[in-house]
């Protein structure tokens, strides 16, 4: 994220604490997923301060930040998204689904040949990640996780798609090379408009 470990604890905290309650608020066990995101990438940003404290490295805080950022994000959020989704809107979704599941798997093989490494570049943190066929990655893990949001039924979730490709644009203008982790950040940010979904409200009910 930008700026400084302080500002990822602080974020990841708030991000955190209204994730809990997210979670808490849910009634359906299908929606549980949808609803951890927030919690998910609040503890996310946590792992980041400890990043920042160790002065970035291939430390296994680096390690677990890309796991998550990466194979885990790929694979939970298209998941999730079918998940959640009414059985008549499965059909569309099934193909960020298995993108994300092809993604996360060569993600995760990248991972665990070669470990990822951070680097502090001032306000910022620069991940290195030793990926093949980059391009053909980022296309897919877009797919992934933009396209299952901007193709779910939910308006919620469509504003959610929606807020995060403009971040991916905003973030990949203004910091190329740290792209992946201020991107994060901005995700992070915007998953708390799940707390607006009626799916997790005690009084909505719903099948």
């Amino acid at each position: 994220m930008c700026w400084s470990a302080t500002a990822d604890l602080a974020a990841g905290s708030v991000i955190c604490a209204l994730g809990a309650a997210c979670v808490a608020r849910t009634r359906r066990a299908r929606d549980l997923p949808l609803a951890a995101l927030p919690l998910l990438l609040g503890t996310h940003q946590l792992i980041e301060a400890v990043v920042w404290h160790g002065g970035g490295g291939t430390g296994a805080a680096t390690t677990a930040w890309a796991v998550i950022a990466l194979p885990l994000v790929a694979l939970w959020v298209p998941l999730a998204v079918l998940a959640a989704a009414p059985a008549g809107s499965r059909g569309r979704l099934a193909a960020p689904a298995a993108a994300g599941v092809l993604t996360a798997a060569v993600l995760a093989a990248s991972l665990a040949d070669r470990a990822p490494s951070a680097d502090i570049r001032g306000h910022t943190v620069g991940y290195a990640v030793h990926v093949p066929h980059p391009s053909w990655l980022i296309a897919t893990y877009l797919f992934a996780t933009l396209g299952s949001l901007l193709l779910a039924p939910e308006p919620v979730l469509r504003l959610l798609g929606a807020l995060t490709a403009a971040g991916a644009v905003v973030c990949a203008v203004l910091w190329r090379l740290e792209f992946v982790s201020t991107w994060c950040a901005v995700a992070a940010a915007a998953s708390l408009v799940l707390l607006a979904r009626p799916g997790v409200h005690p009084a909505s009910g719903g099948p």
